[in-house]
């Protein structure tokens, strides 16, 4: 029993999941050892000994450079920063960007302690300096330490010349404006364009 317990500790640790959650995918998998929890367990294996970070951007694959920063198809010229590898592959799934990007490893935040030495921000200036990149595209989160990592990044990426531009904001499409917090409506008014 002791095992199962460690078992649904460690899945209710995931994201999204709680302890209910957690016993019941346990559960699952205890009834489908073949199909379901041996598979799982080769794969967290294998994930654990084959991934690495990237060295250019700061991205996770499974190579070094990884996939994105090799890509010759990719526009160098175009640079999106964000805050983590998951922000990274929103944006992927979307299909819509063509260049490269830099991830953080999080947000400056002064109650956590995080300050610009503990971000991948030295080496964003030094890649921009050095390489061909004309847009920096900040996709920070539209959270107050969000908003103060993307003020402190504009600042610091002054002295280079490249142009800083802000992913929009607003009212999503399909949106409500009844339903809409009173912060996305502001942001919204406020970063309106002719029609």
């Amino acid at each position: 029993m002791q095992e199962i317990e460690r078992l649904i500790q460690l899945l209710a640790r995931l994201p999204g999941l709680g302890p209910r959650s957690a016993r019941r995918a346990a559960l699952q998998m205890i009834k489908k050892p073949d199909t379901m929890m041996e598979p799982l367990a080769r794969a967290l294996s294998e994930a654990a000994a084959a991934i690495q970070p990237c060295s250019i951007c700061g991205s996770i694959d499974t190579k070094d450079p990884c996939t994105i920063c090799l890509d010759p198809e990719r526009d160098g010229t175009q640079l999106c920063i964000v805050e983590e590898v998951a922000d990274l592959w929103a944006i992927e799934r979307t299909g819509s960007f063509p260049g490269r990007y830099h991830v953080l490893g999080g947000r400056l935040s002064a109650l956590d302690g995080i300050g610009p030495e503990d971000l991948n921000i030295t080496s964003l200036i030094a890649r921009v300096a050095a390489q061909e990149v004309k847009e920096v595209i900040l996709a920070t989160n539209l959270t107050v330490d969000g908003q103060t990592t993307a003020h402190y990044l504009t600042e610091r990426l002054e002295p280079t010349g490249v142009a800083v531009t802000r992913l929009a904001h607003g009212v999503p499409v399909g949106g409500e404006l009844d339903y809409l917090d009173d912060g996305t409506l502001t942001a919204a008014l406020r970063a309106r364009r002719s029609f």
